[in-house]
């Protein structure tokens, strides 16, 4: 036998050593059109520092992929994580829908109503308030019942997960910080008002605006107040920081940057032609603060100086917090449209229209955009 016989011999014995690649059948997804889990949207703007800025970004011209009807008014914005979208739907039920297909999972029902408080998961929980004063934990793998703790008023915050503990606020002016495995009470923190905003998290603080018109830094250690700020303004929109700063509109028609070295305000935005209310989170990309205005319109301001760079006008209020995601802005309008903006200029790049207000927020997950209406759908775009 020559030489190259028994090197092409060799080359068909082992190649039928070797097991073949599975081909996906016809019509079968590609692995790369499964949703990616890698950059997830666990809670209220997405991240600790409440930055509202995605990890990946959604196609660049989006397209309805699934709807689902929940049953009720949706004021709570969605988190998504390990491929599953979480919502809170007012008639009480906390839902858990596949970000692909748009099936339901499981459903858990609080038996109170649910506002805006906008679930946050941990690693084998979900965790959410009710308009009862009580926060659950739910199982995030079949929707059975952790723990609850009831406060003594309407929660409408957002809770967060930060180390061990699930933090979030009531009404009843106390800030609560839970065993995130038990729902044990490890310490709270009394306020002079209504505490509506979500906490944002940098280092070992929490920063939170609060109904008292008060900016509070508070070590998450123990609940102990490091220092606070005084905004001059009932806040209902939770703050967005970078490093020595934090930004968040007020009720007395202003944008705020504070100075947290210096704890002092830094600067103040006001339309001065238009004097309504903030009650948008913003987001915070590069050097711009993103906000929508209880005026209609969606503004960017310069972070260093507060001058506006762009605005732009919808046709009814905007309490939709926006999410940014490869150089544009999501955010819904009570007019009922999802829009799409540059980040840089506030042009108009794609819109939809829901035919119902969107006071909910927007989450961006591999490659996905979700976000729930007022008469109950749940929309995902990718």
């Amino acid at each position: 036998m020559t030489l190259l016989r028994k090197w092409l011999l060799l080359v068909l014995l082992i190649g039928a050593a070797v097991p073949s690649v599975a081909q996906a059948p016809a019509g079968a997804p590609s692995p790369s059109a499964s949703p990616s889990v890698s950059n997830d949207w666990r809670q209220f703007r997405g991240n600790p520092a409440l930055t509202g800025v995605a990890a990946g970004a959604p196609p660049a011209t989006l397209k309805l992929l699934w709807t689902f009807q929940a049953g009720d008014i949706i004021e709570s914005s969605v988190a998504i994580a390990g491929g599953v979208v979480y919502v809170g739907v007012g008639n009480g039920d906390l839902i858990a829908v596949d970000l692909a297909s748009g099936q339901q999972r499981w459903k858990y029902s609080t038996g109170n109503l649910i506002g805006e408080s906008s679930p946050a998961v941990g690693p084998d929980a979900v965790y959410i308030g009710d308009l009862d004063g009580v926060v659950h934990a739910v199982s995030t793998r079949n929707g059975t019942r952790l723990w609850t703790f009831k406060t003594n008023a309407e929660i409408k915050s957002s809770p967060i997960v930060v180390k061990d503990l699930v933090v979030i606020g009531s009404y009843d002016t106390n800030l609560y910080a839970l065993d995130s495995r038990t729902g044990r009470l490890r310490w709270k923190l009394e306020t002079k008002g209504q505490l509506h905003a979500t906490p944002a998290v940098q280092g070992d603080h929490l920063f939170i605006a609060g109904c008292d018109e008060i900016f509070r830094a508070i070590r998450i250690a123990d609940g102990k107040q490091s220092y606070e700020i005084v905004s001059g303004a009932y806040t209902g929109a939770s703050p967005v920081l970078n490093g020595d700063r934090a930004y968040f509109g007020t009720f007395n028609d202003e944008v705020l940057a504070l100075d947290l070295k210096g704890r002092k305000i830094l600067w103040r935005y006001q339309n001065p032609d238009r004097k309504f209310p903030f009650y948008s989170s913003a987001a915070l990309t590069g050097n711009r603060v993103i906000l929508g205005g209880r005026d209609k319109a969606v503004y960017a301001l310069d972070a260093a100086s507060g001058k506006p760079l762009w605005t732009f006008d919808t046709r009814a209020r905007v309490d939709s917090s926006p999410a940014v995601a490869g150089g544009r802005v999501y955010i819904g309008s009570h007019d009922g449209r999802l829009y799409v903006l540059d980040a840089t200029s506030g042009e108009v790049r794609w819109q939809f229209d829901a035919g119902a207000a969107l006071s909910a927020s927007p989450a961006i997950a591999g490659g996905r955009v979700v976000i729930g209406s007022q008469d109950g759908v749940l929309y995902c775009f990718g």
